[in-house]
């Protein structure tokens, strides 16, 4: 069985091009391509009905394209559903994380891929699992018994990242993971982003906040009006830029902003 460090960095794990996608009168995605390499971080931005959301539905099987080819570890693949898509090895941490705030770390780390024992749960070995995973992420959570209901927002956050690591994946998406944390659980979820990548493993985040996108992206994939606009390496990327991108505004601001360059030149 595969594991998460075996992908060499710098290989192209997942990619898509020509991907369309039609909802009866509403074209929501038209010829969209982006690929995600081992251990690197894709931000996936754009202002709402950029068609983020549809990408991120249709890599993780909740939609089917029209149009386009998906390649994944290098063969071109049909991801026919969600469960499909794990099997394949996509893990989608969803906005709404999907945990039982009755049940704890454990039960949530497994629910629906239980391990067990001629039909009895075999909880010690899926409390060592829980407790390897979150060592991957030096995730900081008290105990693995503990309630989902007695955790904090980023360590909730956590535990989801967590889960969706049980399939040994080789992409993780994660849809707006910093949405609605404080300033410290936001920096705790980043350090799991920059860990995911330290592993191998190739991470498409999705998020309105520059500030998070500009710490942790390797590149960054402007989506607009359910197209590429552009993308940036995030080290040659101002706020600035990313935001005229978003919004359509990229070439009279950067065209401007040459000029400016110019003029305080020349004088």
């Amino acid at each position: 069985m595969s594991t998460m460090t075996e992908a060499p960095v710098g290989d192209v794990v997942l990619s898509l091009t020509g991907v369309n996608k039609r909802f009866g009168a509403v074209q929501a995605l038209t010829d969209v391509h982006m690929e995600v390499r081992a251990g690197e971080v894709v931000a996936l931005v754009g202002d709402n009905g950029a068609g983020k959301s549809t990408l991120v539905k249709v890599i993780s099987g909740v939609y089917q394209p029209d149009g386009g080819d998906i390649t994944f570890a290098g063969r071109k693949v049909s991801v026919g559903g969600p469960s499909q898509a794990q099997a394949l090895g996509i893990a989608t941490v969803f906005q709404d994380l999907a945990l039982c705030d009755n049940l704890d770390v454990v039960a949530n780390l497994f629910l629906g891929q239980e391990r067990a024992n001629a039909h009895v749960l075999n909880e010690v070995e899926m409390e060592k699992e829980a407790w390897r995973l979150l060592r991957t992420l030096s995730a900081k959570i008290p105990s693995v018994r503990i309630p989902i209901a007695a955790l904090s927002g980023g360590q909730r956050q956590t535990v989801a990242i967590a889960r969706s690591l049980v399939g040994n994946p080789k992409v993780v998406m994660l849809d707006e993971p910093t949405a609605a944390l404080g300033v410290a659980q936001t920096a705790e979820v980043l350090n799991l982003v920059e860990r995911l990548r330290e592993t191998g493993l190739g991470v498409i985040l999705i998020s309105h906040n520059m500030a998070d996108v500009q710490a942790v992206a390797d590149r960054i994939v402007v989506m607009r009006l359910g197209r590429n606009a552009a993308e940036f390496r995030v080290e040659e990327a101002s706020t600035e830029q990313l935001v005229a991108a978003i919004t359509g505004a990229s070439d009279n601001v950067v065209a401007a902003r040459a000029e400016r360059r110019k003029e305080s030149h020349d004088g």
